[in-house]
């Protein structure tokens, strides 16, 4: 498969933006002509009916010139400042550069800890999914006002990286100042070969990768490599292309120079795998024959095909499910907590509402998030 087709084939991309490409080193500016450029490509993608998500960095090199903070290392607390003031000034550009294609940005603040404790991970994958559904573009940034460790602007290859996981993306552009992954540093080794596709992140493709290089960005090719790694695992391919020349994305549409990191499953497919090979159970759900044989179909479980809630779980647990007949049909990440899931089982969905007091959502367990036996 071609690189052209991999993205073509996409229902939804993410693409992350680096401080280098976005905001002049020299100025602390940031490149409107190019963030123009980049917003025709998004408005291609969009037309093609893909969802896209924007990563960027960028808020601290932005904001820290209207600071005074400028010609040397920043502390963290100024780097927090910092932060604060550009990522106004960067979310004001996007919406800028869209508007002109009629397209409705919204931002989006996150920790890695956003991504990784489950139900502030739910939350945002919630409203993530909510947004690209409605037809706008998230654009996401680390929350470098409250981030700690965090607050290092490369990391942000890996936020993407947990992001794209999180909404199931099918590909992640990383746009970058190399055009791919070589066997060495090819500013120090000019002749260093071109590595067009990777598989599979092994102990070699990790030697590879050296220094970050110096100036506003702070990834380099390490952040990249363990960027790859969450892709992979989540069915999500990753493209690694230059991005200082105007419409880097339209290129890489084009068969633009670039390295693959190529998925061996599909979003859909690793996160039921995921599910199917958790161990640990919260909890036991057991359905009729009617929500047995519409699950087998693929249909999504809802809460009038719950007979019986056993154990203690909180919204997003892993929970198993059985038949009348006490054998295992499957296992999946449930929406409600066992609470809830007692009161609304065996009602219909438009009583939800009602009986809770709040509007959940329709399914007791969606089913994306349902691995069956």
């Amino acid at each position: 498969m071609t690189s052209a087709h991999r993205l073509t084939q996409a229902k939804r991309v993410v693409i992350k933006i680096g401080s280098a490409l976005l905001v002049d080193q020299e100025s602390g500016a940031i490149r409107r002509d190019w963030l123009a450029a980049l917003a025709e490509d998004i408005a291609a993608l969009r037309d093609q009916d893909k969802q896209v998500a924007v990563v960027s960095s960028g808020a601290i090199a932005a904001g820290r010139r209207h600071l005074g903070l400028t010609g040397r290392a920043l502390r963290l607390e100024e780097k927090q400042a910092a932060a604060a003031t550009g990522q106004i000034r960067l979310a004001h550009a996007y919406e800028e550069a869209l508007a002109r294609h009629n397209i409705t940005v919204a931002q989006i603040l996150l920790t890695l800890d956003d991504t990784e404790e489950r139900r502030r991970h739910l939350n945002a994958r919630s409203t993530l999914n909510k947004l690209l559904a409605l037809g706008a573009v998230p654009l996401i940034n680390e929350n470098d006002t409250v981030a700690t460790q965090e607050i290092r602007y490369g990391d942000n290859d890996r936020l993407a990286a947990r992001v794209a996981a999180m909404i199931s993306a099918d590909v992640l552009i990383l746009l970058s100042d190399i055009d791919g992954m070589y066997e060495a540093d090819p500013h120090k080794v000019p002749d260093a070969k071109h590595i067009p596709e990777i598989g599979e992140i092994t102990p070699a493709i990790e030697s590879m990768a050296g220094a970050a290089p110096e100036g506003f960005s702070s990834g380099g090719m390490i952040t990249k490599i363990q960027a790859a790694k969450i892709t992979l695992g989540a069915g999500c391919h990753l493209a690694l292309t230059e991005g200082h020349s105007l419409n880097p994305v339209r290129r890489l549409l084009e068969g633009g120079r670039c390295t693959w990191f190529v998925a061996s499953a599909t979003p859909r497919t690793a996160r039921k795998r995921w599910i199917a090979g958790s161990l640990k159970s919260a909890g036991e759900l057991v359905v009729d024959k009617g929500a047995e044989n519409a699950l087998a179909k693929g249909s999504s479980l809802l809460p009038a095909g719950v007979v019986k809630v056993t154990g203690r779980f909180d919204r997003g647990d892993l929970i198993t499910l059985r038949g009348t007949d006490g054998n295992e049909i499957g296992r999946g990440l449930v929406a409600y907590s066992d609470e809830d899931a007692r009161h609304i089982a065996g009602h219909k969905t438009g009583e939800i509402e009602e009986i809770l007091g709040y509007r959940g959502r329709d399914e007791v367990i969606h089913r994306d998030d349902l691995a069956l036996d």
